[in-house]
């Protein structure tokens, strides 16, 4: 049965704009019948009691889920096989290179900015021999494309450039990209609601997900919050999480609803729901006591 999901990652407690995007993750979902899963994505950064108090706000704000919530951490023998398929076919190798490397080597004309050059691709085995004893590897997808297009809900044709992805960072833990999209295939995830700032992400992930065999997801990338400069809202500005805002009075879900032009409890919400006419731009806002525009 086909599902959208929410993926928070339980590194602190969930900000106004977290839960916008979990809210609008949900109504996507239960709005063409689709199951809503909850995925904490705790392979990197976790801060104690972050996840308990991620999912009380969640709840707090109407939504409900189907099935128990999946941690990523529990799921490693998935990712171990994804990789292993893909060292069969010839498809993965080790890259000894670090991140400061990555950014300063020249970029091929037709690469972005920060783009893997293929450094290591046509290492000899003597060559990543000496390499092992000076650093462990991350292991990297070996591309055979220059880009990928899919379609965004919200954006339309998307087309960005696709490099040699990591698919395990040299510390052993699996890459965002690589769990991300076994995740989904592997729990029917054929719907991605997430921030636009992951967008140009959506075809190298679209990408991966066709070298192991699954379809391409239904993508809505939708606004982020942003603060008064114009970037994306953080904890630092200020009081941004559910308890933060509660405590001054405001209703975090009516603030968030209003943001939507949509009023109401989520399922009410559900009724008015209409995706062609969500605002395109970000959203900023402002807090005066229990006052929003």
């Amino acid at each position: 049965m086909s599902a959208g999901r929410y993926a928070p990652s339980p590194s602190g407690d969930l900000h106004v704009g977290n839960l916008r995007t979990a809210l609008l993750a949900w109504l996507f979902a239960r709005s063409t019948g689709r199951r809503f899963l909850l995925r904490v994505e705790d392979l990197d950064r976790v801060r104690p009691g972050a996840e308990q108090r991620q999912l009380r706000d969640l709840a707090r704000l109407g939504l409900d889920w189907d099935g128990d919530v999946v941690r990523q951490s529990e799921r490693r023998g998935l990712y171990d096989a994804a990789v292993s398929g893909l060292r069969d076919r010839g498809l993965v190798y080790e890259c000894f290179c670090t991140r400061r490397e990555v950014l300063e080597a020249p970029s091929a004309p037709h690469r972005p900015p920060g783009a893997y050059p293929g450094t290591c691709r046509t290492l000899t085995e003597s060559q990543r021999t000496r390499r092992r004893d000076e650093r462990p590897a991350a292991l990297r997808l070996r591309a055979d494309v220059d880009a990928w297009v899919v379609h965004d809900v919200l954006h339309g044709r998307i087309e960005a450039a696709v490099d040699d992805l990591v698919l395990v960072r040299n510390d052993g833990v699996p890459a965002y990209n690589l769990a991300v999209v076994v995740d989904d295939g592997d729990q029917g995830v054929d719907q991605v609601v997430r921030g636009d700032d992951l967008l140009t992400s959506a075809p190298r992930q679209a990408y991966l997900g066709s070298l192991l065999g699954l379809a391409p997801p239904v993508y809505a990338h939708v606004p982020l919050a942003v603060n008064s400069a114009g970037a994306r809202l953080a904890k630092r500005d200020g009081p941004v999480t559910a308890a933060e805002l509660s405590e001054r009075g405001i209703d975090v879900l009516t603030l968030i609803g209003r943001s939507l032009g949509l009023a109401g409890s989520p399922h009410d919400m559900l009724t008015q729901f209409d995706p062609t006419t969500l605002p395109r731009s970000p959203w900023s806002p402002k807090f005066a006591g229990s006052t929003t525009t």
